[in-house]
């Protein structure tokens, strides 16, 4: 039997990260902003699709206007209550040009910070810091820092989690749905606060498995999407379809995905699948080419 490779080992610690982070719910509550609060939720890479999570939680919550955008796009003429920046790391380049940017312009917005790594250069421009450093991840791809994120988030916006890591440890145990050999093409469906997790689900399969996968919002996926569907793609929805798309889907001869498990857990699936594909096709799914851990970009000597 092949060795396990570290991104698979840090797929399956994640009922256990999940149960042990849920003593960190008030944290998170605290950084997501009191009630009424107008926040933005910022991120790069898989914490702005995070980020779009969070945002749609937070609003369907009622807990006041919520926007999200990536780190390299954050609006520049929007005045928030708070700004809320998700970073594994803690050293992404864009994040920090945003808190500080966000210090200069509007001293009275209040800063917060999600990141894994303790002492990081972030927490220099943040006045709220929740660390999860037991979601931390040594590899390039992302897996359990994110699900653990939203997995707190959704328990700050008051969700009953605490059966999912449970849930996600059963639903580890189970084949996959069919072998990835069979499959060139996975499309990612959501709804609401699931369409981040479809972006980021699609992600991991071009990350990990340098394979063709997209991602849309499920009601968007008739409106020229489909036309590529075809009997080697498998198309995945992350929440309950809309009526009458799954028969649209077949009818293009593409399988459908419908799992019974929550969202996150879903999530969690799609992870395994990017890793199979990536073993299917000879890769490394730790070392994804030309990706590194924390993007970091010059500034000709100078800080953000």
């Amino acid at each position: 039997m092949a060795a396990m490779s570290l991104t698979e080992s840090e797929i399956r610690s994640q009922p256990d990260v999940w149960d042990r982070a849920l003593a960190r719910v008030d944290a998170v509550r605290q950084v997501l902003g009191v009630r009424g609060e107008r926040v933005l939720v910022t991120g790069c890479g898989t914490s702005a699709f995070m980020a779009a999570s969070l945002a749609a939680l937070r609003e369907a919550a009622g807990l006041g206007e919520t926007d999200w955008a990536y780190a390299s796009e954050a609006p520049a003429g929007r005045r928030y209550d708070r700004v809320v920046a998700l970073t594994r790391s803690g050293t992404t380049t864009e994040v920090l040009d945003v808190l500080s940017t966000t210090a200069r312009a509007h001293p009275s917005t209040r800063r917060g910070v999600v990141t894994a790594v303790v002492g990081s250069p972030v927490e220099d421009y943040a006045d709220d810091v929740v660390r999860l450093d037991l979601a931390d991840e040594a590899s390039v791809v992302q897996t359990r820092f994110p699900t653990t994120l939203v997995l707190l988030a959704r328990a700050a916006c008051g969700e009953d989690v605490a059966g999912l890591p449970a849930a996600c440890a059963a639903a580890l145990e189970r084949p996959l749905p069919f072998d990835v050999a069979d499959v060139d093409h996975h499309v990612y469906l959501g709804r609401g606060w699931t369409t981040g997790l479809a972006h980021e689900a699609a992600l991991k399969i071009r990350e990990a498995a340098q394979a063709w996968s997209e991602s849309y919002p499920a009601l968007d996926y008739r409106h020229g999407p489909l036309a590529v569907a075809g009997p080697r793609s498998a198309v995945w929805f992350l929440d309950p379809p809309p009526s009458g798309l799954v028969d649209d889907v077949e009818a293009s001869g593409a399988r459908v995905v419908v799992p019974a498990d929550d969202p996150l857990v879903r999530l969690v699936t799609a992870q395994r699948v990017a890793v199979a594909l990536a073993e299917h096709r000879g890769l490394d799914p730790d070392h994804p080419r030309h990706l590194t851990r924390s993007v970091v970009l010059a500034r000709n000597g100078a800080t953000p």
